[in-house]
């Protein structure tokens, strides 16, 4: 049997990396992140539990770097049967009216455009029976969670929409 494979967006830490080592027993891992050395640490993790991983030392908000990498997977793999979409960037929580500009731009490019600039690569990628994951956390309009909650929710309307629009009928 070929082993499936997993794209995780986001795999050097947290819930990234946790999915990639409860899927490494029977997916391939592509981790995609920017730290080197905790995806060098991951693939550690992984290949101790017999698993086997390719990773992807990369920034989700630079999209010629994105279109390389899906460019990369077509080409040797085909196809995805899996995406798990765990990159975020939580800014600190600080009231509405003093959210830093800079805090402000990072939360729109990793948890919005980089998001948007995702789904088109990837979608060709799972093709029919291919699956995406998007984890949902509904802070938007909360107190203090201004940067995060509003992208967040921004990302989340882009996968339901997407969703939506995968959606066959008849």
């Amino acid at each position: 049997m070929t082993q499936k494979l997993a794209l995780i967006t986001g795999a050097s830490r947290g819930l990234g990396a946790a999915l990639a080592e409860a899927l490494a027993p029977t997916h391939h891992i592509v981790a995609v992140a920017r730290t080197t050395g905790a995806l060098e640490e991951l693939d550690d993790r992984i290949k101790a539990k017999g698993g086997s991983a390719t990773l992807a030392p990369m920034d989700i908000t630079v999209p010629e770097a994105m279109a390389t990498l899906c460019r990369g997977i077509h080409d040797r793999w085909g196809q995805l049967d899996l995406w798990l979409h765990t990159a975020i960037h939580a800014a600190p929580l600080s009231p509405a009216p003093f959210v830093a500009p800079k805090d402000w731009e990072k939360s729109v490019a990793v948890n919005a455009t980089a998001t948007s600039v995702l789904i088109p690569y990837v979608a060709p990628l799972l093709g029919q029976t291919g699956r995406a994951v998007f984890f949902d956390d509904p802070r938007g309009g909360e107190k203090f969670f201004g940067a995060y909650g509003a992208t967040k929710t921004a990302q989340m309307a882009l996968a339901r929409s997407w969703q939506a629009e995968s959606v066959k009928t008849g």
